[in-house]
């Protein structure tokens, strides 16, 4: 039975990718928290990696505007940190696969970014986590797994869409930028595809790199406010548009956040689902379960 280690798994994430592991039943799977394990110490993470095949990193810094301030505690989390879970999985023979981010380009691009065009992060947050990508690529060329995605939203923690639905009770209108474009992306739907690279990187089907996890088409935040309303049966023309400069914020944010997908086909998968429907399936399946999806804290 393959051994697999998960890092970060309070988080929205990382919460759901256990709850889809441990419902194989054909793996054996850890999963620690941040407060169970500080992947910033050296010394716990070697004793943590040690004895498991699969590694998937899903800890980190992940307040963007917080690192704006906080620089170096960032790069510590999302860059020297994966530098030490690298290392720990060089040491053993465990394969990596590390959570990374759409931030690591400038957002200037016309069309969706290839797994290996140039990158060039704009804010802290998006230097920090290519530090992380960069330590991947180097310390395991041959076993370490680079999944960029962006636009999250879930069940277990503050995202867009829960806010979205919170301010519906609050607001009779809301402005919502339609300057940035990207592509929502359901945290269930990723695990899934996480637990999927999983097993072709066990099985030698998927070659080491960079892979993107994202859903498929794209929208702005403004699109994807008003697709809420309507699956919500709200109507969406309270949902306005406005732009990126109304909304003066620490970190600047990329305009255009599009990924491409290339890379899953050789590993024998496909892309995550188009994320209207993906969206259309998580408020299905949060209204199924009469739990509608948290508020943002």
């Amino acid at each position: 039975m393959s051994r697999l280690l998960v890092t970060g798994a309070g988080g929205m994430l990382g919460r759901d990718l256990v709850a889809v592991l441990r419902s194989r039943g054909d793996l054996s799977v850890r999963a620690t928290t941040r407060a169970e394990l500080d992947i910033t110490d050296p010394q716990a993470v070697r004793a943590a990696v040690a004895g498991h095949d699969v590694v998937i990193n899903t800890a980190g810094w992940t307040d963007v505007d917080g690192a704006e301030a906080q620089e170096e505690a960032a790069t510590a989390a999302n860059g020297h940190a994966v530098a030490h879970l690298a290392e720990a999985c060089a040491a053993t023979g465990a394969r990596m696969i590390h959570l990374s981010t759409d931030y690591v380009f400038s957002g200037d691009a016309t069309e969706p970014y290839a797994e290996d065009a140039t990158t060039s992060p704009v804010n802290a947050y998006g230097r920090s986590k290519l530090v992380g990508e960069l330590a991947v690529s180097r310390l395991l060329p041959d076993a370490g797994y680079i999944v960029r995605t962006a636009w999250l939203y879930g069940e277990h923690g503050p995202n867009f869409v829960a806010t979205m639905l919170r301010l519906a009770d609050q607001r009779e209108h809301l402005d919502v930028v339609d300057d940035q474009r990207g592509q929502p992306t359901w945290s269930y739907a990723l695990a899934e595809q996480l637990v999927a690279l999983a097993d072709a990187v066990l099985a030698g089907r998927a070659a080491p790199g960079v892979y993107h996890g994202t859903a498929s088409g794209q929208t702005t935040w403004y699109g994807l406010a008003r697709a809420v309303f309507t699956l919500r049966g709200l109507d969406a023309d309270r949902i306005r548009p406005t732009t990126s400069d109304r909304y003066l914020r620490p970190a600047p944010r990329p305009a255009y956040s599009v990924l491409a997908h290339n890379r899953w086909a050789a590993a024998g998968l496909r892309p995550l689902a188009d994320w209207h429907s993906a969206l259309t399936q998580a408020l299905t399946k949060a209204r199924s379960a009469d739990e509608p999806l948290p508020s943002e804290r």
